[in-house]
């Protein structure tokens, strides 16, 4: 890990607060994302990036990336206007003119997958194009939880559980004039965004782990169960994604999968840092200003209330790393104008000196910034426009 005095030293001009991206250690997990993806290609998760610079960067790393999975409509057009191709939309649309607008890209040539659980998704796209003539493709997004008669072990996404169900689907897609199966999407939120290895939670960390290692097998099989019953009826389809920065190097030894999803490997927030089978590098983060020293040994800054989604909890606090040793206030937290920080480390710290956190989640931390901070080898190389920096506010 980079010290304190390094990044000081890179950053030392810029007004604070900040957010930088050590370009090292990006390529750095690039690297290792690569090493642990079993030779499967990678779908970029634009949600933890939400920076074209970045997405353009790790795409030309290695051509087994190939395509990015968005997270809205307005984004996918955003993306395929610079530059962008073969893009999965990661979750449906039902607003007409969002369809619309991918629908006008996908004419003009562009490679863009509408996400589908249900008929009505499928009904919404096909009234959309009506008479045209014009294929529109579609991925069907399965459900992978793993449910027990009074406990569910997973997210609420997909309706679509049995083989059943999805066949049903496929004959109505086949049936279409304007659609055409594109792929198959099985999004293992259990395995891939659950830490198993934190810190303080021992028997916690044992029950998921035993639930994970159910979950692994369990999808492993319906997965397969799914695809050959498909393809017993002689499809054509393009892909079967999986996965995510989290169950990396369980999905990737599915023989059916074709290309795995992975974002917030890219940047390593803390969230990832409670996971057993992994550890990639914080590659990312954000710095604060000491403006006030109230006491001995607390550090007041400007801002950090730059608080992570999902369901609350001290987790989804950002968190001081640089210097060492440094933590949050067990009463104030991060806050929405003034951040103190307890500190008995060996570094003289003074007003004007920055604090560097961590952000919870991966690309939420773009959505606070305009611009990267771009570090190499102890200094700042290059400055990225972060989505906000471009004047987008996706969702």
């Amino acid at each position: 890990m980079k010290t304190y005095i390094q990044y000081k030293k890179a950053t030392d001009h810029i007004s604070k607060p900040f957010a930088f991206l050590d370009i090292d250690l990006l390529d750095d997990n690039i690297l290792q994302i690569l090493n642990h993806s079993s030779n499967k290609k990678i779908r970029i998760a634009s949600k933890s990036i939400r920076c074209v610079p970045v997405l353009k960067r790790i795409m030309e790393k290695s051509d087994r990336f190939q395509g990015v999975m968005c997270y809205s409509a307005p984004e996918a057009v955003f993306l395929s206007e610079h530059g962008f191709d073969d893009l999965l939309l990661g979750y449906p649309i039902t607003d007409k003119n969002y369809i619309t607008s991918i629908v006008e890209k996908i004419r003009e040539g562009k490679q863009i997958t509408f996400m589908v659980d249900c008929f009505k998704h499928i009904k919404l796209i096909e009234d959309t194009v009506k008479d045209e003539n014009i294929k529109i493709p579609v991925c069907i997004d399965v459900d992978m939880s793993l449910v027990y008669p009074k406990f569910r072990f997973g997210v609420y996404r997909s309706p679509l559980r049995s083989v059943h169900e999805i066949h049903q689907l496929i004959y109505t897609i086949q049936q279409s004039k304007q659609l055409k199966l594109d792929g198959f999407m099985g999004y293992e939120a259990q395995i891939a965004g659950i830490g198993d290895q934190v810190k303080g939670k021992h028997l916690k960390n044992s029950v998921v782990q035993l639930l994970k290692k159910q979950s692994i097998e369990q999808i492993k099989e319906k997965r397969a169960e799914i695809i050959d019953s498909i393809n017993e009826y002689d499809l054509s389809f393009r892909f079967v994604n999986g996965g995510g920065t989290g169950s990396l190097a369980s999905t990737c030894k599915e023989e059916v999968i074709t290309e795995v999803t992975v974002g917030s490997g890219f940047f390593s927030p803390l969230l990832f840092d409670s996971y057993k089978e992994f550890q990639y590098k914080p590659a990312a983060g954000f710095a604060l200003e000491i403006v006030r020293i109230p006491k001995e040994n607390i550090f007041t800054c400007t801002g950090g209330g730059y608080v992570a989604s999902g369901a609350t909890g001290k987790d989804k606090l950002p968190a001081p790393y640089l210097p060492e040793k440094t933590k949050l206030h067990s009463l104030e937290g991060a806050g929405e104008v003034q951040t103190p920080i307890l500190y008995k480390g060996e570094e003289n710290l003074d007003m004007g000196d920055p604090i560097f956190f961590r952000h919870s989640k991966s690309g939420e931390l773009c959505e606070r910034f305009n611009q990267l901070y771009c570090i190499s080898n102890g200094e700042v190389v290059d400055e990225f426009l972060t989505y906000r920096g471009e004047g987008k506010c996706f969702l």
